[in-house]
């Protein structure tokens, strides 16, 4: 019987820090990860991926951390991290090696990655993934998969993803002080696609839109592989500040109202529509146009989606990805956010919802927590290397030895 394991994953993002407990049996290829465990606390102490205040964060962590080891009944260790930010950059870079043997092995595999990661980079960046986008033996080119295959020269075209070194370390050091490991970062634009997408929609063209508070994370794939990934830096703060100032209101009260009454439709909304502030803010009392608010929110997600398709544009993609767009992230759910994208971007568009999970999936069932169930299934995937966080079996016989030393006890 295959080993049971237990993964948590930990999503820091500039409003909400999620973390997820899921656990797993059968082969790791096809094994699903059943959701047990969820914890939810706000961030406080980073904004746009970069920490503002070390103790607030790590408050935010634990807090996170203890909500989700109370619902899944076991204690959290290591964690695999989502992590997002305009920091975050990437590119494209080539590895080439003789192979050792007659046939091509996982070293060979190995070794020629770490060849594509021998660039030169800046003192201040620091390679936090790097995703293999084809590899070449010889003359043939393409393949996915070179392990087994003969010949005498392997080549990897890779897509490196960096991050700011003080960025990365502060974060690091909040997690570690939170009293948890750190199995391995997942930049959110990875993620979010592991969690979304399916290997059709991968292997037709498709970009994932992962619109978080401080940050817009975009991935594109093709032929099954990552073409391009960006960390753009307006989200959904940025449309918080925008009514705060368009409405003279405060920014909590801007927040507030544009969860429960936000739109980017006012062509829908009757222009003699108001929002009493008063009975939502203290500091706020007067009384607002909520299609002037829709207005002011249709403005900024045009902006966002605007720089996507610039993006797609400079690919040579804009409207020639036949999986469309996928949108995920908490600021996506307001009302005709897809009919705008749908427009600006010439392409179909979808919500992003998580596949192939299992468990308390009524908790997770949220476009908000793509990015924490893809850097668990990513962990599920490729982390085998990492040693588990625990397992059911590893808490029983704690239990059974805290229970003997119980017995003693007078």
């Amino acid at each position: 019987m295959p080993k049971e394991r237990v993964l948590a994953s930990l999503d820091i993002g500039s409003s909400k820090i999620r973390t997820v407990v899921a656990v797993t049996g059968g082969a790791q290829e096809h094994a699903i990860p059943n959701v047990i465990g969820v914890g939810i606390s706000p961030s406080l102490g980073i904004r746009k991926g970069q920490v503002i205040d070390v103790e607030e964060l790590i408050h935010n962590i634990i807090s996170s951390l203890e909500d989700a080891e109370r619902m899944a009944g076991v204690p959290i260790n290591h964690v695999f991290v989502g992590m997002s930010g305009s920091h975050i950059e990437s590119f494209d870079s080539r590895g080439v090696i003789a192979i050792s043997g007659s046939e091509i092995s996982v070293d060979d595999v190995a070794r020629v990655l770490e060849a594509a990661q021998a660039v030169s980079i800046p003192p201040n960046r620091r390679i936090l993934h790097i995703e293999p986008k084809a590899y070449a033996v010889d003359e043939q080119r393409g393949i996915k998969n070179p392990n087994g295959m003969t010949g005498i020269r392997l080549e990897v075209e890779a897509h490196i993803i960096t991050g700011h070194v003080q960025h990365v370390k502060n974060v690091e050091k909040c997690i570690s002080q939170a009293g948890v490991d750190i199995d391995a970062i997942v930049p959110s634009t990875i993620a979010a696609a592991e969690s979304t997408l399916s290997k059709r929609q991968k292997e037709l063209g498709v970009v994932v839109i992962d619109i978080g508070a401080g940050c817009t994370s975009v991935a594109v794939f093709e032929e099954g592989t990552i073409l391009h990934s960006i960390g753009l830096p307006i989200a959904g703060e940025s449309v918080t500040n925008d009514i705060a100032i368009g409405l003279r209101t405060s920014v909590d009260t801007a927040e507030r109202i544009k969860i429960e009454f936000g739109s980017v439709l006012p062509q829908e909304i009757n222009e003699r529509e108001t929002i009493d502030l008063s009975q939502i803010s203290r500091i706020d009392t007067q009384t607002v146009s909520k299609r002037y608010m829709a207005e002011i929110m249709q403005a900024r997600y045009y902006e966002i989606f605007s720089m996507v398709k610039a993006e797609l544009t400079r690919l040579g993609r804009s409207g020639m990805l036949p999986a469309g767009a996928v949108l995920t992230g908490a600021a996506v759910k307001a009302p005709g956010v897809l009919e705008l994208a749908r427009d600006v971007l010439g392409l179909p568009v979808q919500m992003g919802f998580p596949v192939e999970v299992g468990g308390v999936i009524e908790k997770v069932d949220d476009p908000a927590y793509a990015t924490a169930l893809g850097t668990l299934v990513w962990g599920l995937r490729e982390g085998s290397q990492y040693s588990p966080m625990s397992s059911f079996q590893m808490k029983r016989t704690v239990q059974q030895v805290g229970s003997w030393f119980k017995s003693l006890l007078p």
